[in-house]
């Protein structure tokens, strides 16, 4: 991920890094009693307010798989394809088939993998993902994902916001604006990436839209400064820095009482309120020296293929560990494979992003356990749509909203169970009263979290919104 100017911080930090001026309210361990909440939920946007219903997580981890992996070449097997492959795809798996790429409908792609069951489960899974298997009683399978739209940065635009257009929030945004922040030294809603195509579609995907402009996610770059010129100068005292700040605060709230619509100019304020502590905080949190050998060759920090994505998901556990509600992580860069968006040699290009995902995720989930953290912890790995059974460019597949596999851990949900399935060749969801949308995933994320998404409203422009604007239901088959 590309390292950001200072004009980029402030920027972003306007956005993102609301923070609470709560002087001696905040205790040295960074954690609010009840009677601390209580009196800070009435006075400031990112106060630690009550869920509806007792959550069974304190926090989730979204795992972005960017450009879209093939499930039915990792968690989704299908003997019939690899059976048929080569040959045309028979018509009656085609009903319903609305091509929108140039591809055009090719002929059937079998997987090429070796596929074992296991755990108890009988989970499948192909020799793509050795690591994240021993892991497959753990796993709460979705197989009947559905969405809408064909292209990448549409899709991930949904899958982020439920939206196909910029303009409302991120899931991470809502849930800020639903709960508030944990701990008062870091932000609640982080976003990390180790590049590619990363976040290139912009910060409209963890942008806070019409809520606030203090709920929005603070993108995080790798390396030894993950937020550029959050340290005080070194010819500056904390005095002199804590005068400036005041002085810059008078500015901004008689600016702000001027235009109490402007949600950007508090949210700036209350993000110089917020870097001045994260300059102890954040180094602390994200140092991974702190973290012993065993940890960091786990997560494989000691392997090139597998560090930079390794080193976001040690920061997630981190950053949960230390209180933060959302993580997003955005798959990236694997040995020159911007990201699982296979149009040809998909063999090449899935064999080097599992490679660089596989292990990293097991550790996550390893590690979270091992902590005593995965009940509290909702892990979900996600993408922006699937990919085609039937080929493109003789060896990749297309791009496929109809049918493909999802899944969620911890926090809540149960292990080794598996709902909806796709058809007999993985092209398309096979019983429509189990597709599950963007919006049903966004909705159990909610729910998990203690939140029913029908009462998670706020008012814009006279209408009342909500996460799942006028969709979405909780699976419940998949909790515990």
């Amino acid at each position: 991920m590309s390292k950001y100017s200072r004009r980029d911080f402030l920027r972003n930090a306007g956005g993102g890094l609301g923070a609470f001026t709560v002087g001696g309210l905040i205790g040295s361990t960074g954690v609010f009693s009840s009677l601390q909440a209580a009196e800070l939920e009435a006075t400031h946007p990112l106060a630690p307010k009550q869920p509806h219903f007792t959550p069974k997580a304190k926090s989730v981890i979204w795992l972005h798989m960017i450009g879209a992996p093939a499930t039915q070449d990792l968690f989704d097997y299908k003997p019939l394809l690899d059976k048929l492959h080569g040959q045309e795809v028979p018509q009656s798996f085609l009903q319903g088939i609305q091509t929108s790429t140039q591809g055009g409908v090719g002929k059937l792609l079998g997987s090429h993998r070796e596929w074992k069951q296991y755990g108890e489960s009988g989970s499948w899974f192909s020799d793509f993902l050795p690591h994240l298997a021993q892991h497959a009683d753990e796993l709460a399978y979705i197989h009947s994902s559905v969405t809408v739209g064909a292209t990448h940065d549409i899709s991930v635009i949904k899958l982020n916001t439920g939206a196909l257009t910029p303009g409302r929030p991120a899931l991470g945004a809502w849930i800020q604006y639903a709960l508030g922040s944990a701990n008062p030294n870091l932000p609640g809603y982080l976003v990390l990436s180790n590049g590619g195509r990363g976040l290139e579609s912009g910060s409209v995907n963890y942008s806070s839209g019409f809520l606030p402009a203090v709920y929005s996610g603070v993108p995080l770059a790798l390396g030894e400064e993950p937020i550029l010129y959050l340290d005080r100068p070194s010819l500056m005292t904390a005095k002199q820095q804590r005068q400036d700040l005041d002085f810059l605060r008078r500015f901004n709230d008689y600016h702000a009482s001027r235009y109490p619509t402007d949600s950007e100019i508090r949210a700036r304020t209350e993000a110089y309120e917020l870097a001045e502590r994260m300059q102890a905080t954040v180094p602390q949190v994200l140092d991974l020296g702190r973290e012993s050998e065993a940890t960091r060759r786990l997560y494989g920090l000691d392997d090139e293929y597998t560090r930079d994505y390794g080193t976001n998901l040690l920061r997630a556990r981190r950053l949960v560990e230390n209180g933060v509600r959302f993580v997003h992580v955005v798959s990236g860069m694997a040995d020159g494979e911007k990201d699982w968006d296979a149009h040809d040699d998909l063999i090449t290009n899935h064999t080097k992003q599992a490679r660089m995902v596989d292990k990293p995720v097991a550790a996550l989930l390893t590690d979270l356990k091992a902590r005593g953290m995965l009940d509290s912890t909702l892990v979900v790995w996600t993408s922006e749509f699937g990919r085609t059974s039937y080929g493109e460019s003789g060896s990749g597949r297309d791009h496929n909203p109809w049918g493909y596999t999802q899944w969620l851990a911890g926090g809540g949900v149960k292990g080794g169970v598996h709902y909806g399935q796709t058809d007999e060749i993985g092209l398309q969801n096979a019983d429509e009263a189990t597709a599950v949308d963007t919006y049903d995933i966004h909705a159990t994320v909610l729910n998990q979290l203690g939140l029913d998404h029908l009462r998670v409203t706020y008012l814009n422009q006279g209408r009342s919104e909500r996460p799942t604007v006028v969709y979405g239901r909780v699976v419940k088959e998949i909790l515990a």
